[in-house]
């Protein structure tokens, strides 16, 4: 085919006929048929972890997946047959050579000497590769951890609680009071409170807990250098009422975790067991180990008893010598304090029920209850008090079970901290006490933490199977080890760029940054394997003018037909990259709701592709060419792959 193209050129009359067109649109759709295809086998296998995470994290990036797959489906599809009819439509004039395009020219005259400099201090190139490795495998390990990057949703869910005998009227106070403070903070724009449950199944909020949302104003109106996490620590500093635990989240989180962990807070710690006192016992001995740990915030232990209640209990002796029965004693209760159902009235479409019960001032107080009166056959009326026993018992303001046994919690945020190293301070600080627990007592860790480390397991379990499906295909387009090997290093190099990015912008490690990092993983692949393609097909050109000796072939041959090798098509390799940064850059400077998820995934991909580039354009040639040299030394010819584009 490239004979054909150059006796194209050196024909006189040029522009090419139709025939003579087509033909070369034809020869090149087959060239580079093989190279779509492979190039999108290995995109799409890079994205399989992602198809494969569940929970929250799978339904937020599994479309993102979806959409990258199909669009290189149909990329490649239209590349192999809706391009070439384009080109034969829109290729008109005379066809220059790749030298004399002047971009091109001037890249490879800037890229020539530093590939050639490269080449001939290969060692030190190595060594300083290496070095960069190394050091940004030690910033990975001083990377914090959090299972997703925290969604500013705009505007705050303040939670605090109460203790669990608290009244309506003492929490209607707290609450007019905590709204008015809020309220007088610059920054907020509205703020509306709710105590206890709202008229729904689904919410089992006690009274003692209260839900108050805080809408902040447009930024812009913000005082000088404020941010949100400003106003939490100041709403925090005012809010501090005797009785009452705060604490702080958003809507949209708060929900997502109560729903899925069962937790309203970032982290929390559920005791199981099957015994209330004990269990509250631990909790709050937990808590105490907890306080003074840097990044826990809001730390709190769900009141397992505490509730306060009226028992009345009968007594049968007494029932038994006034003529009554247990009956004849709860009929009074329950008319008197629950309310008797007597009918129900029907207005139109909607039923009422009508009930029945002793006035406010019969049942507001102990003393009033025991002079209920209960009326017997011989003896007239006579006091409650005289056949029950009414009293005020504690107990569980209200009983949370899970896996068929009791639970009880402490719960947290963590703020300025990462996730990973505040839990796993916090294990250390409990390790001793947990393995000292109550035959039948145990502890889970829960929220935000129970997702991360699901995520983590299904990432280090599905990535070295991608390691290893990759491997193959590469294997499949070489037909060699030694090659697939060679373009399979590019990795670890292609994430130092990441990594350095990651670290720079203080990125804490996180689902969406390892999605970052496995996008950059196929990207950088599939930059090695053209590189690799075209080396190989400037070995074979070598052979074919040289011979495959040792005898033939000199360092400084084999160096030439590798930097040739190298600088063919450079401008398509950097416009590639080029679009991908254009594409990217842009989000880093993205602001507003969905910007702060978005930036760990395009961090790591920014800084991974600049530094895949440098590698793939300067050091693979240096491998290679040291590859090259060992085979004619030891084996006194070269090895050739006949690969295709």
């Amino acid at each position: 085919m490239k004979n054909f193209i150059k006796k194209i050129f050196k024909k006189e009359h040029d522009p090419l006929s139709s025939e003579e067109k087509l033909k070369i649109i034809e020869a090149s759709s087959k060239l580079v048929g093989p190279g779509v295809f492979y190039s999108t086998i290995i995109v799409i296998t890079s994205f399989l972890p992602v198809f494969l995470l569940t929970g929250m994290e799978g339904k937020l990036f599994s479309p993102l997946a979806w959409t990258k797959s199909f669009i290189l489906i149909v990329d490649a599809f239209l590349a192999i047959s809706l391009t070439p009819v384009l080109i034969s439509f829109l290729l008109k004039g005379k066809l220059r050579p790749e030298a004399k395009n002047p971009i091109n020219k001037k890249l490879e005259s800037i890229y020539t000497p530093i590939l050639t400099f490269s080449l001939k201090w290969r060692k030190t190139v190595l060594g300083l590769n290496i070095i960069a490795l190394l050091i940004g495998v030690l910033m990975f390990t001083r990377l914090g951890s959090e299972f997703m990057p925290p969604l500013d949703e705009g505007s705050i869910l303040f939670m605090p609680v109460t203790l669990p005998d608290v009244s309506n009227s003492e929490v209607k106070r707290i609450l007019q009071v905590q709204d008015k403070l809020i309220k007088s903070i610059p920054e907020v724009a509205h703020v509306l409170g709710k105590a206890g449950r709202a008229n729904t199944a689904t919410d089992n909020s006690p009274i003692s807990m209260i839900e108050t949302i805080v809408l902040l104003k447009p930024q812009n109106e913000w005082r000088e250098g404020k941010n949100k996490n400003d106003i939490v620590t100041e709403i925090n500093n005012k809010l501090q009422i005797p009785g009452v635990t705060n604490g702080f989240t958003q809507p949209i989180i708060n929900r997502i975790n109560m729903l899925s962990t069962g937790i309203r807070t970032d982290v929390g710690i559920k005791v199981y067991g099957a015994d209330l006192d004990t269990i509250n016992a631990l909790s709050q001995k937990i808590k105490k180990a907890l306080e003074g740990t840097a990044g826990v915030k809001d730390l709190y232990s769900e009141p397992i008893t505490g509730g306060k209640y009226i028992d009345i209990e009968a007594k049968r002796e007494a029932i038994g010598r006034y003529g009554l029965t247990i009956d004849d004693v709860n009929n009074v209760v329950e008319a008197a304090i629950g309310g008797m159902k007597l009918t129900t009235t029907i207005e139109g479409r909607q039923r009422f029920s009508v009930n029945a019960r002793y006035a406010q001032e019969y049942r507001n107080s102990i003393e009033a209850l025991k002079k209920l009166q209960v009326q017997t056959m011989q003896y007239g009326p006579i006091p409650l008090e005289a056949v029950a026993d009414v009293k005020i018992s504690d107990g569980p303001p209200m009983i949370n079970s899970e896996n068929a046994m009791l639970r009880g919690s402490v719960l947290f945020n963590v703020r300025e901290r990462d996730l990973g190293s505040t839990v796993k301070e916090a294990q250390k600080k409990l390790n001793a006490m947990i393995t000292k627990m109550p035959k039948g007592y145990y502890v889970e860790w829960s929220g935000q933490w129970e997702n991360q480390i699901r995520a983590n397991k299904t990432l280090s379990m599905i990535l070295p199977i991608v390691v290893i499906i990759i491997f193959l295909i590469l294997y499949f387009t070489y037909h060699s080890m030694k090659e697939a090997l060679i373009t399979m290093i590019t990795v670890p190099f292609a994430l130092i760029g990441g990594i350095f990015m990651v670290y720079l912008y203080g990125i804490n490690l996180s689902v969406a940054v390892a999605v970052g990092f496995i996008a950059l993983f196929g990207m950088a692949i599939e930059t090695a394997m053209l590189m690799t393609i075209y080396l190989n097909e400037s070995m074979n050109k070598m052979v074919a003018k040289y011979g495959n000796s040792a005898a033939t072939i000199t360092e400084a041959i084999l160096r030439q037909y590798i930097i040739d090798g190298s600088a063919k098509r450079l401008r398509p390799k950097l416009m590639t990259v080029s679009v991908s940064l254009f594409g990217l850059i842009p989000i880093l400077w993205a602001t507003g709701t969905g910007a702060d998820v978005m930036l760990p995934i395009t961090v790591p991909l920014i800084g991974g592709t600049i530094t895949s580039t440098i590698y793939v354009l300067l050091v693979t040639p240096v491998v290679f060419e040291m590859v090259k040299l060992r085979e004619l030394k030891t084996k006194g010819k070269i090895e050739l792959i006949d690969v295709k584009e």
